[in-house]
C-alpha cells in the first residue's frame, strides 16, 4: 500500500490518500494552519490507538472473553531528546486479572507497537 500526500485547500492542510480512502491533516492556528484535520503527530497516536484495540479485540474474540470494549487513550509529545507515546488501557466486559494482564501484553506487541518500538529506516528518493 502506498500513501501519497498533496496540498490541500488553505496555507498548510495536506490531503492523504491511502488507497480509496482520503484523510486531512493540518496545523492549529498557532502554527500558522487553519486546524481542518489533525496534526500528523496525532495521525501517528491515532495509528497506535487503533492497532491497539483492533488487537486486543480479535485476541479476546478469538479466545471467546467476555471483552465488551477496549478504550485506549495516547498523550504523546516531546519529552527531553525523544518524542514520548504514553497509552493508557480500559477494558470494558467481566474480565478477570489475568486476563486483563494477557491482554495487555497483547497489546504491546500489536504491530503498530512493534514497529515503534523497533528500528526504522526512513530512504528517501527526489523524483
Amino acid at each position: 500500500m502506498q500513501v501519497t500526500t498533496h496540498r490541500g485547500q488553505g496555507p498548510l492542510q495536506q490531503v492523504i490518500e491511502i488507497g480509496r480512502h482520503r484523510l486531512l491533516t493540518d496545523l492549529a492556528p498557532a502554527s500558522g494552519g487553519e486546524d481542518s484535520g489533525p496534526e500528523p503527530h496525532d495521525l501517528l497516536a491515532a495509528a497506535l490507538a487503533a492497532c491497539t484495540t483492533l488487537t486486543v479485540n480479535l485476541y479476546a474474540r478469538r479466545k471467546g472473553w467476555p471483552l465488551d470494549e477496549v478504550k485506549v487513550g495516547i498523550r504523546h509529545g516531546h519529552q527531553g531528546q525523544a518524542y514520548a507515546l504514553h497509552r493508557s488501557l480500559e477494558y470494558v466486559g467481566a474480565l478477570d486479572e489475568a486476563q486483563k494482564a494477557r491482554l495487555t501484553d497483547v497489546a504491546n506487541h500489536c504491530p503498530v507497537h512493534k514497529t515503534l518500538s523497533g528500528k526504522i529506516d526512513i530512504t528517501t528518493e527526489t523524483i
